[in-house]
């Protein structure tokens, strides 16, 4: 099942079109690939993306399972301005190794290697990217990102995902009010699990709960936590969870 889909969309207004809906600022796709979200007006999360620079035009490598859901948004606050939105039948390739021509480096980390687009079937070289993630705290559509989540919670500005200088998008006055007025006090962390448990375990603490257990690798993982409740105490089920750092 291919997990990407990649949209395009072209025209003179592109750029500006953009500009007024995500959270990054669209001028660094002169650098490259850019790492973005769209918002509700509440501020929480439609769909998280890549913008990848293609000539005049611009991709945008989306989960698939949130792309047509995407391009119906998109198409919506589209109204007079000059910009196509397609769907293409290009696919995702990506590494950690040596990189192809034309590939893009993912804005989030480097050590998260390179992401390309082309006909090809989807594909990778088969790095582990889960470990990477959660080694990274780097977090996945589907996994520690949902419908509920507030991007900074999540490490967006860590991620290269947020821009406070770019002016007005949806979602905005939420966002900036979380970074410059408000201690954050959820949030993603990376834990130490021993014992069994699987992604979506909920975390207690002292009989309370304190969270829940995401993506795991080995007796690492990424979970999102209340800091308040979080301690040396913490359990997933029968495991043992103990707070590394908040990311």
């Amino acid at each position: 099942m291919t997990s990407r889909r990649i949209l395009r969309l072209s025209g003179p207004d592109t750029r500006d079109f953009l500009q007024g809906l995500v959270t990054n600022d669209v001028a660094r796709l002169d650098e490259g690939a850019v790492y973005t979200a769209m918002l509700t007006p509440q501020g929480k999360l439609i769909a998280d993306f890549f913008l990848v620079p293609d000539g005049p035009d611009v991709l945008v490598d989306v989960a698939a399972d949130l792309a047509d859901m995407l391009f119906k948004r998109l198409s919506m606050y589209k109204l007079r301005a000059q910009v196509t939105i397609e769907q293409t039948d290009l696919h995702l390739q990506r590494g950690t190794g040596p990189a192809p021509k034309g590939a893009v480096v993912d804005p989030r980390d480097p050590a998260m290697g390179w992401r390309a687009y082309g006909d090809a079937d989807e594909s990778d070289d088969g790095s582990d990217w889960n470990a990477l993630r959660v080694a990274l705290g780097i977090p996945e559509t589907g996994q520690e990102l949902t419908p509920d989540t507030f991007i900074l919670e999540t490490g967006f500005e860590r991620l290269n995902g947020v821009d406070f200088r770019k002016g007005c998008y949806v979602g905005q006055e939420v966002t900036a009010r979380m970074k410059h007025k408000t201690e954050l006090r959820k949030g993603l962390a990376r834990v130490r699990v021993e014992g069994p448990a699987e992604s979506g375990t909920e975390i207690t603490a002292d009989g309370k709960v304190a969270g829940t257990l995401h993506t795991r690798s080995g007796d690492r993982a990424l979970a999102y936590l209340r800091f308040d409740r979080a301690g040396d105490d913490m359990k997933a089920g029968d495991a043992v969870v103990t707070l590394e750092t908040r990311l």
